[in-house]
């Protein structure tokens, strides 16, 4: 059967969609229109429509969209309905401000383990989760059914610790090492590069200053 391509830009939004409903939610709103949510979101209500369309639409005409089921709708579609397991490779100011983001487990994204190379942190607890040691990553991941696995670790090494990953069994890497990484197609990567992020606010503001 046919399945619809989305486009990247459409994936990009939902989890700012998902993130407005819950605000939604929180302040108890049962309903509302495109507009009202393009007002607050700083995106079309035309492309609201359009992007929700792409996974059958959600609203109704003279009512708007129902939060709560928007909201559920939009969790099924980013995979929220399901916990993940998640482990930190590399226990650094990164990796510890990862594992203290209690935010995560409430999205579905369940820290199960921490590791690193530095034998002083070894036995350290992070919100009760204790770091250990390289040696012990290949056992754990057989061990523990692990979905995803978070690169915090430097450029140099991020390569074929990825690889190794991949050997393992792990095939979702979130990476935030400053280096794209090529792995096989079934294996899903999402890089997360923050001096790009802050390299983007850079122009703005140089082309504010311009302006």
């Amino acid at each position: 059967m046919y399945k619809k391509e989305i486009s990247k830009a459409v994936i990009n939004r939902l989890p700012r969609y998902y993130r407005y409903l819950s605000d939604l939610l929180e302040k108890d709103v049962v309903r509302i229109s495109s507009k009202e949510l393009s007002e607050r979101m700083n995106v079309t209500a035309s492309q609201i429509r359009q992007d929700l369309n792409n996974f059958g639409g959600f609203g109704q005409q003279g009512y708007g969209y129902n939060v709560e089921y928007l909201h559920s709708e939009i969790a099924k579609i980013l995979g929220l309905d399901r916990i993940y397991n998640l482990i930190i490779i590399g226990a650094g100011n990164l990796g510890q401000a990862l594992a203290n983001y209690a935010d995560f487990e409430r999205r579905g994204f369940h820290v199960s383990g921490i590791f690193d190379v530095n034998p002083r942190l070894k036995g350290l607890s992070i919100r009760g989760i204790e770091i250990m040691m390289m040696e012990e990553l290949e056992s754990f991941v057989k061990e523990n059914s692990i979905d995803i696995a978070a690169i915090t670790v430097p450029k140099s090494k991020a390569p074929q610790l990825a690889q190794e990953l991949v050997n393992m069994g792990i095939k979702a890497i979130w990476n935030f090492a400053p280096t794209d990484l090529h792995l096989p197609k079934e294996v899903t990567v999402e890089n997360v590069h923050l001096s790009d992020s802050l390299m983007k606010l850079s122009y703005r503001i140089s082309e504010r200053d311009k302006a």
